[in-house]
């Protein structure tokens, strides 16, 4: 083995050993009856974070023009609880944010109906700790998403 073989195989993380070595995981979604591919699949990280990042800048504009006063550094708290509460009202209700409803992507429970107020709530805290967003499981849902009971699905 040359080392960008190996240097190949430790980027692509253990998911893609464990698969070069002949386990076979399925697609991303399957365990959860979702279809590989097109609407209602498990939606791509890109777009996720895309969405994310959608969401943040708009809940730093609504902080920075009328919470912070125009002090920067007081922006980013009130983003975060802005995003806090964005996310509970428009997951628990329409099952999307401005962000997702942009890219085209929607939370909905395990069972494929509308996520719940409580499960909104509880995937919406974890969500704004951070941590639980960087956490993924082999249907690359978030440990906030896993949770919460939820998915992120194409629309």
């Amino acid at each position: 083995m040359d080392n960008r073989q190996a240097i190949g195989s430790w980027l692509s993380g253990p998911r893609a050993a464990a698969e070069e070595m002949g386990a076979d995981f399925g697609y991303r979604g399957e365990r959860l009856g979702l279809p590989e591919h097109g609407p209602g699949s498990v939606a791509p990280v890109g777009r996720r974070f895309g969405a994310l990042a959608i969401d943040w800048a708009l809940c730093m504009l609504i902080a920075y023009g009328l919470f912070s006063g125009g002090d920067a550094q007081s922006t980013g708290n009130w983003a975060l609880g802005i995003l806090l509460v964005m996310n509970i009202l428009t997951v628990g209700t329409v099952g999307c944010t401005p962000g997702k409803l942009l890219l085209r992507l929607r939370v909905v429970s395990e069972q494929g109906g509308r996520l719940g107020p409580g499960w909104a709530v509880v995937r919406s805290a974890l969500l704004c700790l951070g941590v639980p967003a960087l956490i993924w499981d082999r249907d690359s849902r978030g440990l906030h998403d896993r949770l919460g009971r939820a998915v992120q699905i194409r629309v």
